[in-house]
């Protein structure tokens, strides 16, 4: 009997042995094999190495004057080698290195904006050593996208595909030149998408773990197909190495931009005109939303299509154009994407109904200007909500450029919900509960309405702008 029992304990080991053999090359198999990918579309990608030939003197102020000395003195060398020619006709000059790849047969390329800003030669270094000078068709600061121009045919290219179908969690690769070290290859996955970075919210950057370094900018960032799906082009660190955030432009933008280079010569991006935050949940509960989605307006800019089409401040963007806006760094890509002289819908909740309203886009200004605020003393009134206020002056207004000309200033603040929002002394408050406050007696009027254990929505104008607090009163005040 034992034996038999011994005899069946050493098959079911076998079984097991032979199970884990069966297993381990499976599980081996499963993991993506690039060596195809790479032999197929490493050709296309390139090594981008610019020069600047500035010297020391072009970066000084224009007010600087190298002193009128004695042709004996022996300062003179000194402000020679460091102001003047370098010996022996020789160029002083900055070097940068990148990455590219080619797009097209005739010799279109793209890279990085910043990898060749300011450049007054760029060398394109190909996998099989030839160097050829590269031209600048054109180059879009905002989306960090240069199309280049090299004189040669019959190139190896790159497969585009859209970025839509990027799924977080993927597997994706980059080929670059990081630290100069050419055609090298890195790995990971996708981390995210629709990143908005605070350098530009108008790019939904693709985020990975891809080991991404210096030099490794304006390469490709593949999917297992070999298809581009983005342009490697930002890290996040605080060492200056890779630290495992990556970021690269889809390569729907980047391909948008392209488009508009070759057609036009530059690039446009629609605008709506207008400072949007994010919905908070205290901000949901005060508007009615069932969860905290969309895109809060903290301030219509004047004379911009979101003024002409009837946006106002406390309105809530809903949708875009049939696309739901999930917050408010989904708005910007958006609407920049957008067709410029063209209507797009707009979905909007305002005082708890919902509108949508055809918005003519115009084009994104190059530069904004910001508003300054100034608070002067005066008059005071306590309230339920815990703030000193008064009325602004008219010269205060006009400096302020308010809209609807409301606005209190808050001139002291105590602990209570105004302090527990957010609320500071120098702010201004413009609205409570979507009313304008123009005066005093509006703004007691509603310290006398505003709901017990309830949010409610407070629009605020500060230093740096417009923003939406969430004003939450207690059961018994």
């Amino acid at each position: 009997m034992s034996g038999l029992l011994l005899k069946g304990r050493v098959t079911l080991s076998a079984a097991l042995v032979l199970l884990l053999l069966i297993a381990a090359p499976l599980s081996a198999g499963s993991l993506p094999d690039f060596t195809e990918m790479v032999e197929q579309y490493g050709p296309a990608v390139v090594n981008v190495s610019t020069k600047q030939r500035k010297s020391l003197m072009d970066r000084l102020p224009p007010q600087f004057r190298i002193p009128d000395l004695p042709e004996d003195s022996p300062y003179n060398d000194l402000f020679r080698h460091f102001f003047g020619e370098p010996p022996g006709g020789q160029e002083r000059g900055a070097q940068s290195l990148g990455s590219g790849f080619i797009i097209s047969e005739d010799g279109y390329l793209l890279t990085n904006h910043h990898v060749v800003d300011g450049a007054d030669e760029i060398i394109v270094r190909l996998t099989d050593h030839r160097e050829l000078v590269a031209e600048v068709i054109g180059s879009d600061p905002r989306s960090d996208i240069a199309l280049l121009k090299i004189d040669a045919e019959d190139l190896p290219v790159v497969k585009i595909m859209s970025d839509r179908n990027v799924k977080v969690g993927e597997w994706v690769l980059a080929i670059g030149s990081p630290f100069g070290f050419e055609n090298t290859v890195t790995a990971g996955i996708v981390s995210a998408k629709g990143r908005s970075l605070p350098s530009e919210n108008y790019v939904p950057f693709i985020q990975t773990d891809v080991a991404i370094n210096p030099g490794n900018s304006g390469g490709p960032l593949f999917n297992l197909d070999g298809e581009v799906v983005g342009v490697n082009s930002q890290i996040y660190s605080r060492t200056g190495g890779f630290m495992g955030l990556s970021f690269a432009i889809p390569i729907d933008v980047a391909m948008n931009v392209v488009d508009q280079i070759k057609s036009k010569g530059y690039v446009t991006r629609g605008w709506l005109g207008v400072l949007i935050q994010d919905v908070t949940r205290e901000l949901a509960e005060s508007f009615g939303l069932p969860r905290p989605y969309g895109a809060l307006v903290a301030q219509v800019q004047p004379e911009s299509p979101a003024e002409k089409a009837g946006l106002e401040a406390g309105d809530v963007i809903l949708t875009f154009n049939g696309k739901e806006v999930a917050n408010s760094s989904a708005l910007p890509p958006m609407v920049g994407a957008s067709p410029v002289d063209r209507a797009a819908k707009v979905e909007i909740l305002r005082q708890g109904e919902r509108k949508t309203l055809d918005v003519m886009i115009g084009e994104l200004p190059e530069d904004g200007e910001m508003q300054k605020a100034a608070t002067q003393p005066g008059a005071v009134l306590g309230n339920r909500i815990g703030v000193k206020v008064r009325e602004l002056t008219a010269e205060e207004k006009e400096q302020l450029g308010l809209e609807k000309d409301a606005g209190i200033l808050v001139e002291d603040i105590k602990a209570g919900p105004a302090y527990e929002a957010g609320i500071r002394k120098g702010d201004v408050i413009q609205m409570i509960n979507n009313v304008w406050l123009k005066n005093i007696e509006d703004f007691g009027q509603q310290m006398e309405e505003l709901p017990k254990g309830k949010s409610v929505a407070a629009l605020i104008y500060r230093r740096t702008g417009p923003l939406f607090l969430a004003l939450r009163m207690p059961e018994d005040d």
